[in-house]
């Protein structure tokens, strides 16, 4: 039997899609008082190759006081909003009936509900109620290939029916007005809101989950994360990101290779979470790898920004449209608080 396999994949956004230049114009105006150099660090929204993004409320809303409960409940509403398009577009897209659903892993770091968004999801769905159910949170950006790993361990499991994958993210509703720190005029100046999802078994065709691997580094809880406050997820990231990539990043995927019995080389294929312009470009020179090999990325940051866990899989399904089938190996690869790295291996 062949392993796990993505059979369906699908994503969405809110309706409220907003251009770079407006977003700095709105951060420009929240930060003027209180941010010394203002004028100068706001440079980062025009050197962040990002174009547009969309975010779960219109500019103005983030403008306003909100308490963690007005923005928890916003969150609610919206992910379950976003939760279904994708996962409807995604089962559809594998030709696929809601009662061949065995399971339902479902990602996300940016809310807080119990129960879980996965229960009402089931019952909109109307997937079984006896459904396996798998929340996952707090894991950042590294989330999604985090999910798609548990996800195809569950179908390797439940070999008679599939796994439906969800991940949703809506960083934006992070936004704290009140912080002037330098973490969150860049969260500003990248985040974003997003969902995906994928149907994954072990039948059908589509690009096969061979194996995954983990890491996460003692000590480094500092680097990435959220502080929580009386108004809700306060964002928490070092600027030295990009140097832990460059050192630490070969390292990481040599160990995973070995791992995985395969050689590096055979690599063809690279679905890198695009977490910044400078991350993007510290994957590509650390790696070494050919200039356009992170193109499908790049293009996910232009024109969507950071949506943490989710945009891995907006990456994904840039990378499906563009290139079929040739049994080449490929690598998902993202970090996260922890801090830490996550890695899937695939074969294309």
């Amino acid at each position: 039997m062949s392993g796990p396999k993505i059979l369906g994949l699908a994503t969405a956004v809110p309706k409220y899609g907003v251009e770079q230049q407006e977003v700095r114009q709105f951060a420009a105006g929240m930060f003027k008082k209180k941010f010394h150099g203002l004028e100068r660090m706001l440079s980062i929204f025009e050197h962040g190759n990002i174009k547009k993004r969309y975010f779960s409320c219109p500019l103005e809303w983030y403008s306003r006081p909100h308490t963690f409960n007005e923005t928890n409940c916003q969150f609610e509403k919206t992910a379950l909003e976003l939760a279904y398009a994708a996962s409807t577009k995604a089962i559809d897209k594998a030709g696929i009936l809601a009662s061949d659903i065995g399971g339902v892993v479902f990602v996300t770091s940016t809310g807080i509900t119990t129960p879980t968004l996965d229960a009402k999801l089931i019952q909109r769905l109307g997937l079984s109620l006896h459904a396996l159910r798998l929340p996952v949170w707090g894991l950042g950006c590294a989330g999604g290939v985090t999910g798609i790993a548990r996800a195809a361990e569950l179908a390797k499991a439940v070999t008679d029916r599939v796994i439906l994958l969800v991940v949703v993210e809506l960083c934006s509703i992070t936004f704290q007005r009140n912080d002037f720190s330098k973490s969150n005029l860049v969260g500003t100046s990248i985040f974003a809101d997003g969902a995906a999802a994928v149907v994954i078994g072990t039948c059908g065709s589509g690009p096969e989950i061979i194996s995954s691997h983990s890491t996460l580094f003692p000590d480094t809880e500092d680097i990435m994360g959220w502080d929580v406050v009386e108004s809700g997820l306060k964002v928490r990231f070092s600027r030295d990101i990009p140097s832990i990539i460059r050192n630490h990043l070969p390292e990481l995927l040599a160990e995973a290779c070995t791992q995985w019995g395969i050689d590096q080389t055979h690599l063809q294929h690279y679905i890198v979470h695009p977490g910044g312009a400078k991350v993007l470009t510290a994957y590509s020179e650390s790696l070494g790898l050919e200039p356009g090999k992170l193109s499908d990325a790049e293009n996910i940051l232009e024109n969507y920004g950071n949506m943490s866990s989710a945009s891995v899989f907006f990456v994904l399904e840039e990378h499906m449209k563009a290139n079929c089938i040739t049994n080449d190996y490929g690598v998902m690869l993202a970090l996260g608080p922890g801090f830490s790295a996550e890695q899937v291996l695939f074969k294309w």
